[in-house]
């Protein structure tokens, strides 16, 4: 349902456009602008499959974008110092409301160019040596550290498997869960696999209303269960990938408000909640010591594989 009405809120966005430049034809105008209203008053209880849809749309701010707006001073940080830079993983050390902070995220692209660039937000193993790199440096000098997930999975090349992907990853969860400062992520569009959890171990872990975080795409959970991944519709449902149902769960701590049709229609209305949410858990963990942080991001995961446990037994 919703990439039908977002098709056509995106055909009337482009008649607007060309009105906007003639300078003309208000009557027009306002009668577009008013169907527009009405398409996206359509966009609630929207479906499992419809929020993979809008985590992965194209328009969907990106990690650039979130930081752009919410941090000054941008200090980039490239290179894991052993092999090479990969651009997949952007970020570095920032402001935020004039305290450091680190910050990095996963960088899709937002076209075919960038994308393939961007390797489409898939690290390979560089990047999360990097993004550790970012990390330890954070934990040595006390900033904060707030990442932004978006990817489909790590990178599954021959190459990425060759230089260690499955060890980076392994090692990063490992450090994460030991790091003597706060760490706050947000799932921002999709978070798939260990792609995501690598920089995902975090005290808080948010995600935007219309974001999806679970251990693999739903066309590849389709093509394993069913051998045929046009059932990721239904795969949708039985995977609990959204927001919502995560946070019934426990797996994540809280969801951010996005505007109706998805946070490509408002962005500014996104940086503004995450910035809200942001500014209120740095403030309570800066009464928390080192290890204090550490017990809690260990026991908040070790919570979440005793339900994942639990569960299992109870389905026999």
């Amino acid at each position: 349902m919703i990439r039908d009405i977002d098709e056509q809120i995106t055909a009337i966005e482009n008649e607007i456009d060309k009105i906007a430049e003639n300078g003309d034809e208000l009557k027009k105008l306002k009668e577009l602008k008013n169907n527009r209203k009405e398409l996206l008053s359509q966009c609630e209880n929207l479906t499992a499959h419809d929020k993979v849809y809008l985590a992965r749309h194209r328009k969907r701010p990106k990690v650039d974008d979130y930081i752009d707006a919410l941090f000054d001073d941008l200090f980039i940080q490239k290179g894991d110092y052993l092999g090479k830079e990969d651009k997949s993983i952007y970020g570095g050390i920032a402001l935020f409301h004039g305290t450091p902070v680190t910050v990095f995220g996963h960088r899709k692209g937002r076209n075919l160019n960038e994308n393939m660039e961007f390797n489409f937000g898939m690290p390979e193993p560089e990047g999360y040596r990097k993004a550790l790199r970012m990390m330890k440096q954070a934990e040595k000098f006390g900033r904060p550290i707030i990442t932004f997930i978006d990817t489909p999975g790590a990178y599954p090349g021959i190459e990425a498997e060759e230089h260690g992907q499955a060890s980076a990853i392994a090692k990063n969860l490992a450090e994460m869960s030991a790091l003597k400062v706060p760490v706050i992520a947000i799932v921002t569009g999709e978070g798939s696999s260990g792609g995501a959890l690598a920089i995902g171990v975090a005290n808080k872990v948010y995600m935007l209303e219309n974001a999806v975080y679970s251990v693999l795409s739903p066309e590849g959970f389709a093509s394993i269960l069913w051998k045929d991944s046009k059932r990721s519709a239904e795969a949708c449902d039985l995977m609990k990938l959204t927001a919502q149902d995560l946070k019934k769960f426990n797996v994540i701590d809280g969801i951010i408000k996005e505007p109706l049709g998805g946070a490509h229609h408002d962005p500014e209305f996104v940086y503004k909640e995450i910035d809200n949410m942001l500014v209120e858990e740095l403030y309570k963990y800066k009464k928390m010591t080192g290890n204090e942080l550490a017990k809690e991001r260990y026991e908040k995961f070790r919570f979440i594989d005793a339900q994942i446990i639990a569960d299992a037994e109870s389905r026999g």
